[in-house]
């Protein structure tokens, strides 16, 4: 039985067994477990009397032990329960003078790199809890309303974005031959996404999602990029823009609302957290809304939908802030827009959650539906407060003649596309989908202000540790 089944169960004077790790052992007698199971510890009352020397001196932070005794309704502050001891077991020792992760405030920094124990302390505890519990809210949600579950290749031979900037997969020594066969007998590399074949799904299927680890090649040294991560890509057929939007709303209200219900201990933690790592920052740079009011924020507000060329002009003709202007100007029609500007239409302008559609085409994906006037395709980003583009997503071209045009003019080799052409010459339909980036909804979820922070091994350029 864990610690959390002990709290939330009624087993109030039975003889209980829990086994976890010593957060701290003071005056001999109180030991702090935690099994990771929930945010509390469970205090153990040991008779120091009746133990030996020897057994009291193995009792350090970062132990693993075993503890039977009677489960009792504490007297003391801070606790509903205790046990009251009557054994205590050594299952695992812990030198004192070596143990990193000792009862103190310890550096983000720090605990990276020793993100093979820092799960022990609340914070990482408390955010891979919520992690865990947004998973199983995204299978929940997407099982809930018929889709089918598609596991896309991780090794591919396309480019899903056409950016380049991926991880080739080789079996080639460094020197070797360029005409000697490669082991799949032509390049490949680790997929950036796994939308291309989830359309090939949708397509005979009607309604699939991906739910897989991604890969990226981008040199970004910054607290919003990881070399590998999750993604969650839906794909529907005969769904159109407006519909695509309806989807991302639903699913992004339906699953902050489940953490919201199942991990108050958790959230309430990170919240305070949040709100003291917030008031370290200057005035001006402070998150209007504490953590669990952000994802109300989502949860309880309609989306405001906005045309690309609509939020330009709210962009040219707003005022920031009379004491901070935009970092990056807004020059007119066809930029990229930056996250300074999409907050400021969810935080000041409208005051919700935003999603924007119908972007240029210059700046977005070969295989977003082109609207008629050949400027704009069928594109929508999903904003949220304090961290800008939470979802990407776009109406799919499903014109052939289109298609093959706009790959052309991108430099898309039709050859390597074969079979996604495909869908276009035999009963092609109008299909819709979104990319969530897993991680980035776990860092708003949590608070945590590195994305680092929030996967269990965070891979980067120059670090790939554990």
């Amino acid at each position: 039985m864990n610690i959390r089944q002990l709290f939330l169960g009624n087993h109030v004077n039975q003889e209980v067994r829990v086994r976890g790790w010593v957060r701290t052992f003071r005056a001999n007698r109180f030991i702090a477990l935690n099994d990771g199971s929930c945010l509390a510890n469970m205090q153990c009352v040991v008779d120091f009397e009746q133990m030996s020397a020897e057994l009291l001196a193995e009792i350090n932070t970062g132990a693993a032990v075993e503890v039977t005794g009677i489960l009792v309704e504490s007297q003391g502050k801070g606790q509903k329960f205790e046990i009251q001891a009557s054994n205590v077991s050594i299952l695992g020792a812990s030198n004192p003078d070596e143990y990193p992760i000792q009862p103190k405030k310890h550096s983000l920094e720090f605990l990276r790199e020793k993100a093979h124990l820092r799960v022990r302390t609340n914070t990482f505890a408390a955010v891979m809890r919520v992690r865990a519990a947004l998973s199983f809210a995204v299978h929940q949600y997407f099982t809930q309303n018929g889709f089918y579950q598609v596991h896309t290749p991780i090794i591919t031979g396309s480019d899903a974005e056409g950016a380049g900037e991926m991880f080739r997969v080789t079996t080639k020594d460094p020197g070797e031959a360029d005409d000697k066969p490669d082991f799949f007998g032509k390049e490949t590399n680790l997929t950036v996404s796994g939308q291309l074949e989830a359309e090939t799904y949708a397509m005979g299927l009607g309604k699939v999602y991906t739910f897989g680890p991604t890969f990226r090649a981008e040199n970004s040294n910054t607290s919003r990029h990881l070399a590998e991560f999750w993604m969650i890509e839906p794909e529907v057929a005969f769904n159109n823009l407006d519909d695509n939007m309806d989807l991302a709303e639903d699913f992004i209200k339906s699953v902050l609302a489940y953490v919201l219900e199942n991990c108050k201990d958790d959230l309430g933690f990170l919240d305070q957290r949040f709100a003291q790592e917030e008031a370290k920052k200057p005035q001006i740079d402070r998150s209007p809304m504490g953590l669990l009011e952000r994802l109300q924020f989502v949860t309880q507000n309609k989306f405001k939908r906005v045309s690309y060329s609509e939020a330009i002009d709210i962009l040219r003709n707003s005022k920031p802030n009379k004491k901070k202007k935009f970092k990056y100007t807004v020059d007119g029609w066809g930029i990229d827009l930056q996250s300074e500007h999409e907050r400021y239409l969810v935080e000041k302008h409208f005051n919700s959650p935003v999603i924007l559609f119908d972007y240029p085409a210059d700046i977005k994906s070969f295989y977003m539906r082109i609207n008629e006037d050949g400027k704009t395709v069928r594109a929508m980003d999903v904003l949220f407060p304090g961290i800008g583009e939470m979802v990407g997503g776009s109406q799919r071209e499903e014109r052939l003649d289109k298609l093959v045009e706009r790959m052309k003019a991108m430099d898309i080799d039709e050859k390597e596309l074969w079979w996604y052409l495909d869908l276009r010459r035999f009963g092609t339909a109008v299909h819709a989908g979104f990319g969530l980036g897993f991680e980035r909804l776990v860092l708003y979820s949590t608070g945590m202000s590195n994305i680092r922070d929030v996967i269990p091994y965070p891979r980067t350029p120059l670090n790939a540790e554990f």
